[in-house]
């Protein structure tokens, strides 16, 4: 009951709250406190109000929204966005500006960490800010700007996995906690 979860998006395949619902319920039959960032497959995400009325409305305890805010752990901030999958030139313009607003809300949250006089702070991430050759050089810039330790990230799954970086990059602990890397069980962060 006293530990806290994250997940880090594509919660459901459900493209709206009904057809989401029975994974938000299944959730919520899960201990603890649960806190969900959204990822590129959560069709369902909506605004914070609606999605807090969502949970509200049915019942479902102790599940939260990471989205232009931070949690807090104990002494340590959880902060986070889905991110953007980038490429050194954008395709489209598209891609820049959700992007640009993805760099928003990471920043937006890692002010809340800052002002909540956090010890230490984790940046979860859907996509991955390094991949590869691919490396995001302003998210991992804003993280460094703000202090953060570790950067946990999802998103990447099947023959994608052996293109993972993990470890110490730029001073930052990265790690990866996709799904079907973890073989779909919990990975503990701190005790």
């Amino acid at each position: 009951e006293e530990d806290t979860g994250v997940i880090g998006g594509d919660l459901s395949w459900g493209i709206d709250f009904k057809q989401s619902q029975a994974d938000f319920a299944y959730l919520n039959a899960l201990p603890g406190r649960k806190i969900i960032l959204k990822g590129n497959h959560d069709l369902w995400w909506n605004t914070v109000r609606k999605m807090e009325n969502f949970v509200t409305e049915n019942g479902f305890q102790n599940i939260y929204f990471l989205h232009n805010n931070c949690f807090l752990y104990e002494h340590t901030a959880i902060c986070g966005t889905r991110g953007w999958f980038f490429e050194e030139d954008f395709k489209e313009k598209h891609d820049e500006k959700i992007f640009r607003r993805e760099l928003l809300r990471l920043e937006t949250s890692l002010k809340a960490a800052k002002a909540a006089g956090a010890d230490e702070i984790y940046c979860f991430l859907h996509y991955p800010p390094i991949y590869a050759n691919f490396r995001c050089g302003e998210i991992i810039a804003l993280m460094q700007k703000y202090g953060v330790t570790r950067c946990i990230y999802g998103h990447l799954h099947s023959d994608s996995l052996r293109w993972a970086v993990t470890g110490m990059q730029d001073g930052i602990e990265f790690i990866l906690v996709s799904g079907d890397h973890l073989d779909f069980m919990p990975m503990l962060l701190k005790k």
